[in-house]
């Protein structure tokens, strides 16, 4: 990823935009060489988070509330 300092962007604004359209490669803006942001161009999505990734990935099979019938052969001590 290209990296450019804040007063370079803030110069160039309208060329890095029109870059990063054209080339379809994200630029990060830096300050004082730190990340401030990311132009990323239109239709790449950041990375999907991790919750409701197993959506669709189970069945359910039986009665669910109906207890699980194991505990006959369970002894207490």
């Amino acid at each position: 990823m290209r990296e450019i300092a804040i007063s370079q962007f803030k110069a160039t604004c309208l060329a890095v935009l029109e870059d990063v359209r054209r080339t379809r490669r994200p630029v990060r803006v830096t300050r004082f060489g730190k990340p401030v942001a990311e132009v990323i161009p239109p239709g790449v999505a950041p990375k999907e988070s991790w919750l409701g990734c197993m959506r669709d990935s189970l069945e359910i099979s039986g009665d669910i509330v109906e207890p699980v019938r194991a505990f006959d052969r369970w002894t207490v001590r």
